[in-house]
């Protein structure tokens, strides 16, 4: 793994402090290294718990890749919108809870609440991956109104926000939304 993509991350995150809605555009060769800038080390620096809305990849194949890579999910909760619709074991972990459709946005942000809930106010940084996988689901339009809400909710509670963008695969009309809807887009080379 090249730090480069990790230490951008760290430092931007650093920048921009809690309450602000940042979109990551990322590529794929660094999305482990931006994950683990963001799980491991900005989040353990800060006493962060993290909510990780897996939109792309399971909960549980997200863990395990992060076990993998020696780093620790006793602090991460997961929103899982994938496991219902590949029909993978929902294994019932207290650190996850289940969306059964990527459409279904406003569960989504009922489960985040929740997880704020469940956490008792203590600071979070609050990771959506991966906005692209939102999009194949949904219209634009809805999805726009499902980021509004959900920024507005995460910022009122003093969250760190990470919406992650895939930018190979962003389409023009969803780069429009996420500058609209976003405090800042951030490439990360």
């Amino acid at each position: 793994m090249t730090e480069e993509a990790k230490e951008q991350v760290i430092a931007k995150m650093e920048e921009i402090g809690p309450a602000v809605g940042v979109v990551l555009n990322i590529n794929m060769e660094s999305y482990f290294d931006v994950l683990t800038g963001l799980v491991d080390t900005f989040s353990k620096k800060k006493g962060l718990n993290c909510v990780y809305i897996a939109s792309s990849v399971s909960a549980s194949t997200i863990s395990s890749a992060l076990t993998s890579l020696d780093i620790s999910t006793k602090h991460m909760h997961f929103v899982d919108c994938v496991s219902y619709g590949v029909m993978e074991s929902l294994d019932g972990a207290e650190n996850a809870v289940y969306v059964e459709s990527q459409t279904m946005l406003e569960n989504i942000v009922l489960k985040v609440e929740y997880m704020f809930k469940k956490m008792e106010g203590k600071p979070c940084l609050v990771i959506l991956d991966s906005i692209n996988s939102l999009a194949m689901s949904n219209a634009t339009g809805i999805l726009s109104e499902f980021v509004q809400v959900l920024m507005a909710l995460l910022k009122s509670k003093g969250a760190y926000i990470v919406v992650l963008s895939v930018d190979e695969q962003l389409k023009p009309d969803l780069r429009e939304m996420l500058s609209l809807v976003s405090d800042q887009i951030v490439t990360i080379k």
